[in-house]
């Protein structure tokens, strides 16, 4: 539990002959992490001249090929199956979402694979290009149309055919539109350059704009535009239309009414070969990836001219499971040689946590961190017992809880059926949830002071002695000493930690220097409470912060002393619990108060308002308290906790296996 599970590395050597099946059987059981290899190799220079890198697979490419088809199909399938879902559909999708049904599929190699994958494409692609191709021919009907009807609009007081605004072989017709007020000077300017030349204006609707049509000889025609570009001109090119405006924009409406009907026509036929096939193509793409995972890997590996050579990460506990299932897929033509990491550098371990059942979705919150580093102490079991805790601290309000954890459940039994971090949150949330309800319920606090204002009706699970708004120095105290006692938890994780890997200097002046300054801090407090022990408490406790502050300069050198200041805000930042705590049910009272006011003192509609400022007063102090209280909890564990003792890792554990969400393999 507060231990990562112990790592070795392990080399597998076997015949080329025996690689594939070798690859896939480590593939579908997912126990090792596979590493690159050649860095390795070369730091051994005997090793090193025997075998050379090893390449992907030949098949790669195509894989690579089929997998960018298929997933190409795969979404035009799903667009086509997800079209028409509103939100009831899209909120049932995250309560109960529809689970995936796997489907058997036979233990293939490379190459019968991708002669499946072009045999089922091939199928699917002869009745999903031919509506592709309609879609494509409506889109880009629908694109002129919409074009032609915008430019007839445009052009709306012009009662002619479009047609003739075209050039010819020897005169050039200019279409656009112009301010009305410029109409007389655009005139003026085009009579000054040729007598061969009309002008026709005519006014729009809008009496702001005119459309003007000059027509002129074809050697005049770059001469006008010039002009006209002087004023504010908007040219309109009419070359390929036919029809008046309003002929134009009502053929338009028409046609595009039959398109939108030829359109929905095509999209039940997609539809149709979507339900037909689209699990068949979602298993496809699952195959497809895997098979294509286990293809690149090859590249981490070592060759010679008949061997592979295989390097990779492996729990002890399953080690032999490892050697057994190599054994059984070479037919026992394989070796083995197992590397072990304890007592060397092992900060490129990968991490494989172990924590079970209630701790095991707080891995999320602590990976957001960072991985723990390997043989240091995992704090996931602490973070699982406190973070709902100061969660349901800081909000202290029972319905809010309630619904916090019902939220939870939600999200557990739909979306964390798909979604391992979807669960994981899940069953935080649910956890917070149960602890704000209890904290709630213990301090009054449900929807503020909803039941005594509105109810008249006192809880009967409240304590006074740590009722909020009555005694919030008793909340304060008890938040000071979580404050204390979770921080010296840190302290002993670190010093743990430190001392495993001889970091002496650093157990001193970072953890244990903080137990003696708190011993000599009680002892002033027992000399002064306690008149008997008087001046022998006040000499202890001087000698043991003399001894701290001594301890502080001989790890952290002069400004070491300094850090005492860093430890009494540690501590003094859980004070932050009693703040939130009250701003959930000062809020909450504000709004309740509100509420009777408005009801009160407002004739006919006040019911109206006071309901109103109820419910989004609730849901809006709901959101924010919730917010501020994940983010806090988190922020004491991380800035807080952490600090006092947490040794970052680089990685995760990452398995080499097979992803079987829609597919299993055949028995």
């Amino acid at each position: 539990m507060f231990k990562t599970a112990r790592m070795r590395k392990i080399r597998i050597v076997t015949l080329d002959e025996y690689i594939s099946p070798t690859v896939s059987a480590l593939h579908e059981q997912g126990l090792v992490q596979i590493n690159e290899i050649s860095d390795s190799i070369q730091q051994d220079p005997e090793l090193a001249e025997l075998v050379t890198p090893s390449k992907a697979s030949a098949f790669t490419g195509k894989l690579s090929s089929l997998l960018m088809k298929t997933s190409a199909i795969s979404e035009l399938l799903g667009n086509s199956l997800s079209e028409g879902h509103g939100i009831k559909d899209t909120i049932k999708s995250f309560i109960s979402p529809e689970m995936p049904i796997q489907k058997e599929v036979g233990d293939l190699d490379t190459e019968a694979l991708i002669n499946k994958a072009e045999d089922l494409l091939a199928q699917v692609e002869s009745e999903t290009k031919v509506i592709e191709g309609k879609f494509s021919a409506l889109d880009s009907e629908t694109s002129v149309l919409t074009s032609n009807k915008s430019l007839a609009k445009r052009l709306y007081n012009l009662d002619m055919d479009l047609a003739l605004l075209k050039d010819s072989k020897y005169t050039s017709i200019t279409v656009g539109r112009i301010n009305a007020e410029s109409a007389s000077e655009i005139e003026s300017n085009l009579s000054k350059l040729t007598d061969e030349l009309d002008v026709f204006i005519v006014p729009n609707d809008d009496k702001e704009t005119a459309n003007i049509i000059v027509v002129t000889l074809k050697e005049f025609g770059e001469d006008v535009y010039s002009t006209l570009r002087k004023f504010d001109f908007e040219r309109v090119e009419v070359s390929n239309i036919e029809g008046t405006p309003q002929q134009i924009i009502s053929s338009a409406d028409s046609r595009l009414v039959t398109i939108e009907s030829e359109r929905n026509s095509a999209k039940s036929d997609l539809r149709a070969i979507a339900e037909r096939w689209d699990d068949d193509i979602l298993s496809l793409k699952e195959e497809l990836e895997n098979e294509k995972e286990k293809n690149e890997i090859l590249a981490a590996f070592v060759q010679t001219k008949d061997t592979y050579m295989l390097e990779a990460w492996v729990p002890v506990k399953d080690t032999d499971k490892v050697e057994q299932l190599v054994e059984k897929s070479s037919d026992g033509h394989c070796t083995f040689e197992l590397i072990d990491v304890e007592g060397t550098d092992d900060e490129d371990v990968p991490i494989l946590q172990t924590n079970k059942g209630y701790v095991k979705p707080y891995e999320v919150l602590v990976d957001m961190y960072s991985p723990v580093r390997y043989n240091a102490i995992d704090p996931t079991f602490f973070v699982a017992v406190v973070f709902p805790f100061l969660f349901g601290y800081c909000l202290t309000d029972a319905f809010y809880g309630a619904i916090v954890a019902i939220i939870g459940v939600v999200l557990v039994r739909g979306m964390g059926k798909l979604n391992d971090t979807m669960k994981s949150f899940g069953y935080i949330l649910t956890a917070c949830g149960i602890w704000a309800v209890i904290l709630g319920l213990l301090t009054n606090g449900l929807l503020g002071d909803f039941t005594e204002r509105m109810l008249n009706y006192r809880l009967p699970t409240v304590v006074p002695a740590v009722e909020a708004f009555v005694h919030p120095d008793t909340i304060l105290i008890i938040a000071i000493a979580i404050g204390i006692i979770y921080t010296n938890i840190g302290f002993v994780i670190g010093a743990i930690n430190n001392f495993r890997y001889g970091e002496i200097k650093e157990a001193i002046g970072s953890q244990l220097c903080w137990f003696v300054l708190e011993a000599g801090i009680i002892f002033l407090v027992l000399g002064f409470m306690m008149p008997a022990i008087g001046m022998i408490g006040y000499g202890i406790g001087a000698v043991l912060i003399i001894a701290c502050l001594a301890m502080l300069i001989y790890a952290n050198g002069a400004y070491g002393v300094m850090d005492v200041f860093g430890f009494m805000g540690d501590v003094l930042s859980y004070a932050r619990l009693l703040a939130l705590c009250l701003a959930t049910g000062g809020i909450a009272m504000t709004v309740n108060i509100l509420t009777n006011l408005c009801n009160d003192m407002i004739p006919v509609i006040g019911i109206v308002l006071a309901i109103f400022i109820f419910i989004f007063g609730h849901i809006a102090n709901f959101l924010f308290q919730i917010l501020g209280a994940f983010i806090n909890s988190l922020r004491l564990h991380y800035v807080e906790f952490f600090s006092q003792f947490y040794m970052e890792g680089k990685n995760k554990f990452q398995a080499f296996k097979a992803n079987r969400t829609f597919t299993k393999l055949k028995n």
